[in-house]
Order: C-alpha cells, then structure tokens, then sequence
C-alpha cells in the first residue's frame, strides 16, 4: 500500500468512498441554494471527521462571503438555514491597491486555486490569523489544523472555498491532522459540489433571465395603458395569497389542496403572464376612457353643436321679435327685452339640461338604463343642426348614438370582442412557449381566468371540472382586482363591500368557484389585499357584515374525523 494511505482501515476507506458516491447523488439532486451549502459543507465535515467548517462564496466583486458556519464541539451553527447571521465582513481578494491578500488562508486557496492543509494554523507564520484567534477567545475553542479546498468549476474558475477546522481522531477523539486521505476526499467533494453550484447557479441565471423577461412583458403591458398600470402586478399577488390560503386551510371541500414551491413558481409565472396577449390589443381600444373616446374625447364635438343650437335658437327668437316689431304693434321695450331674455334663458337651459345628460351617458358605468339610452336617441332626433358643409343634420350621427347608447362600460360590442381576443392570443402566444417540465401548466393557468364555472365564459366554455384549481384561483383574483382597481377609466374604485356583493352574486350565478370564493373570504385574503393596494375609504367592512356576503358560507372552524362520536 502507499504510504500516504498506511493507518487506514479497508472497510473504513470502503465506507467513506461508498459516503462519497451518496454525497454526489445528493448534490446533484439539490434544487435548494441554500440547502446545496449546508450539504456540502455537512457532508465534507464528516467524511473528513472534522470538528468546523465554513463555506465561503466568491462573489462579483471578488470578495468570499461568508456563507455558513459550523462548530459541533461548541454547538456553533450560523448561516444558511439556522436563522441566524454569521456577524463577520467578507474577505477581499484583493486589497485596495489591487494586490492579492494571500496572507488569509481562505483567500490563498481561492487565488491558487490550489488546497491548504495546515497541521497547526497558529504555528504557520504565513497567514494573518486575527479574526480566528478572536473567534477562538470569544468562544473558547482552540482552532488547530486547517483544510482549505477551493471550489473550481469544469472551467478552473473558483466558485468559493471549503474551509474545514480541527480534524478528529473518531477513536480516540483527539484533535488531529487532516491526513492526505482525506484531502483527496475532500477535493474530490469539492469537485462535485463545484459542478452542482456551477449548475444552480446557471439554472438560477437562466430563471432569474426567464423571470426578467416576463417582468418586462408584463410591464410592457401595464405602460401600454395608463388605466391598467398596475394589473399585471396585482394579479399575481392577489392570486397567490389565495392560492397559499386555499393550501393552508385544514377545513371545507380544499382541505386537501396543496401547493409545493414549484408549483407555487408555475402559478406565479402565469399570474404575471395572464394577459400577455393584450400586447396586440390596439391603444384605442384599451385606453378608452369614455364611449366617444378614440384619438381624444369626441364628447367635445358634440358640446360646440350645442353651442350652435343655443346660437341658432337664439337668433330665431330675436327674428320673431323683429318681426313683431316690423307688423307694427305696439309694444314696451323693457317688455320686450325681458321676454326676449326669459326666452333665451329657458331654451338655453334646455339644451344645457340635455348637453350635460349627453355627456353623463359619454361617461360609462356599470349599468345604462334603455330609458337613458332611448333618450339618447330622442335627443338625436329632436335637433338638427348645420354642419360646416351647409347641410341640415341629426344632431348626432349613427356612430355616436351608437357608442352613446352602450349599455356597460365603454366599449361597444365590436371593441369588447377586440379586447377579448387577447385571452385566445395569451393562449397562443404561452402554448408556443417550449416550457420545462415544471412549467407545463402555465399556459392552462394563465388561460382559463375568463372561464366560467358553468361553461359560459371564453375562450374555450370550461367547466368547473375542466379547470385546475389554480386556473380558478386566477379567475377570482382577476375579478376581484379589476372591481377595486383605482386605475379603470370608467368607474370609480368600488368598495369592499359592492366588490364583495358583486363576487358574492357571481358565486351564486356559477360565474366563479364557489368553495375557493368561501376561502377568500373566511381567510380574510381580500382585506389582507385591501390594506396593501387599496385606499381607507375602500375599506368598510367589518365581522358583521362580512356575514351578509350573498352566497358566503362560513367553513367550520375543524372536520369532525370519520370515525369520530
């Protein structure tokens, strides 16, 4: 045997070998950045019997940042998942004047590229040992031998530093040296963990680029229009507050619902893109702020022809006079004058009464009376006026009766079925996307936030039983944040209470998911949004009358088991 391995017992080098290939199997494996550290770190302090550890990163601005720390002999765990901070600076690479600090063990690793294996750190005059004798004063601990192994990728370049402390003779429990056996160990853990941090951190570069590009589309979206600015931005949060209530509740037909991280990711990912297709819906259309409105608010147009009418009306009313006065009879002019006034008054303020009924209805809301839009169109009828072309002409055209006359909301007809393209273009547009495996659902996600729970929404007519969970999920969120949104051209932010009563009905009407609607409103999720994006006044409903919710049907506070008495 070579010297190098004398002392080493077979079955023992058999057993941290076989270790060894477990470990590579479990760095592989690990999606967890935080998780991948720790296992790196746990496991090169046991196959290396050492005491401590610290895991050290290197980062873009050529520091190694303290990752994890550990000491078993004195019960010492920062970092990483334990909660708590690990209170020391990063180490440069380099000092201010640009040269290497080679002087700190960990450092000199990570700029050689090559290991450090220390017998006694306190006794090697070549590194600056400040921060550990401190460390081993604070904590009376005595910091012995040392094993500083680099991490390096397939491309030799240094991702970080495995640092271990006070390797332990398992017999005897003495302090030890770290033998070159165990070096080869520990660099060669190094290497896999190298390779399984190199490919987290191009897998987290690849997400963070996918999730950057989705940002932008959907802020791409929002500044198309001024009066949705904010939507891409709350949807994806209001639908996963109801999505983590609907996997939290222990009660009700969800109980069983459930959502692990990855899933959670995928239902985020099609929140922000749920309405990527209304990149393709014209300006026009998206931003019509009232029924006339197309380049500007045509509303304008309409108010200079009452401007004529009130001009033409009153030059009638001065030639009937003047032709009074021309028969010859006789009469007083302050008579005269007052009439004249009285006259133009009153069919001035007729035309004012039915200017300002013309631009209410211009305005839009969420309902129109057909007395409102009959009126709109006697109005029509009743005036006409000369247009600039000499002719004699309704007071309003075709087109603008039309718009005028719309019952809900701004759009007419043909503009809605515009606007609602956007969900089967979204569709499109996510189903050419080729998606990883844990992505697969978001565009059955992000499309089905129109469907009804009957089949009588769009773009497909799904029923409640042809979408997921989490499709439905979005279908609420996206509901409930259009009715309280701030930001919409044709109404006023709705109240928690009308926003409530609307779900509440839309629950009744099949609209909605019934059971996920009860969770929204017995976990609270819709004044937990409220008091994060809307306004004090909005706010007005208290335990009381959260009761009165039409359709509400409160989940009990805990299942009774089956087998229970």
């Amino acid at each position: 045997m070579n010297e190098e391995y004398k002392g080493v017992n077979l079955l023992e080098l058999m057993f941290r070998l076989k270790s060894l290939n477990k470990i590579g199997i479990a760095l592989s494996s690990e999606k967890d950045d935080t998780r991948l550290l720790e296992l790196i770190l746990e496991e090169a302090k046991s196959i290396s019997f050492a005491d401590g550890g610290t895991l050290f990163t290197r980062t873009d601005d050529d520091r190694l940042e303290f990752q994890i720390m550990m000491t078993d002999s004195i019960n010492f765990y920062k970092g990483g998942s334990s909660g708590e901070p690990i209170p020391y600076r990063s180490l440069p690479i380099y000092n201010t004047k640009g040269q290497p600090n080679i002087n700190t063990v960990a450092v000199c690793a990570a700029l050689t590229g090559e290991t450090i294996n220390l017998p006694d750190a306190y006794e090697d005059t070549r590194f600056e040992l400040s921060g550990t004798v401190m460390f081993d004063r604070k904590m009376n601990y005595r910091s012995k031998s040392f094993l500083a192994v680099p991490l390096k990728n397939h491309d030799g370049e240094v991702l970080g530093v495995l640092q271990l402390i006070n390797a332990i003779n398992p017999k005897t429990g003495e302090i030890t040296t770290f033998s070159h056996f165990d070096q080869e160990l520990v660099e060669s853990l190094a290497s896999q963990a190298a390779v399984a941090l190199s490919n987290q951190r191009l897998l987290e570069g690849q997400r963070r680029l996918f999730e950057g590009f989705i940002k932008l589309i959907a802020k791409a979206i929002d500044d198309k229009s001024k009066y949705t600015s904010g939507h891409c931005q709350r949807v994806p949060v209001l639908t996963m507050m109801l999505a983590d209530a609907a996997a939290k509740i222990q009660t009700g037909p969800l109980k069983n619902f459930s959502m692990d991280k990855e899933k959670r990711y995928e239902l985020n990912v099609a929140g922000m893109l749920h309405d990527c297709g209304k990149i393709t819906v014209p300006e026009y259309v998206i931003d019509k702020e009232t029924k006339l409105h197309t380049m500007h608010d045509r509303i304008s147009e309409i108010d200079t022809r009452f401007e004529v009418l009130k001009r033409d009306t009153e030059i009638t009313l001065l030639q009937e006079k003047v032709e009074t006065l021309l028969l010859g009879e006789k009469v007083e002019p302050d008579i005269v004058r007052a009439e004249l006034a009285q006259q133009i008054k009153s069919a001035h303020d007729m035309l004012n009464e039915e200017r300002d009924f013309l631009r209410k209805a211009n305005v839009g809301g969420e309902f129109m009376k057909e007395e409102a839009q009959d009126r709109v169109r006697l109005i029509s009828e009743k005036h006409r006026w000369i247009n600039p072309e000499d002719e004699l002409i309704p007071l309003l055209t075709e087109e603008e009766i039309y718009n005028l006359t719309i019952p809900k909301g701004t759009l007419t007809k043909e503009e809605r079925t515009v606007i609602n393209r956007h969900i089967d273009t979204t569709i499109a547009m996510l189903e050419s996307l080729p998606y990883p495996k844990n992505l697969q659902s978001v565009p059955e996600y992000a499309g089905g936030h129109h469907e009804c729970m009957d089949g009588r929404g769009y773009p497909k007519g799904l029923t409640r039983d042809q979408l997921s969970i989490p499709a439905r999920v979005m279908g609420i969120a996206d509901i409930f944040e259009a009715l309280t949104a701030q930001d919409r051209p044709y109404k006023k932010p709705m109240s928690l209470s009308v926003a409530l009563t609307i779900l509440g009905k839309m629950k009744l009407d099949n609209h909605i998911d019934p059971d996920l609607f009860d969770v929204f409103i017995h976990e609270k999720v819709y004044l937990k949004y409220a008091y994060r994006y809307l306004s004090p006044d909005q706010i007005d409903m208290d335990e009381e009358s959260v009761k009165t919710i039409p359709g509400y049907n409160p989940l009990p506070e805990e299942d009774m088991d089956e087998t229970s008495t």
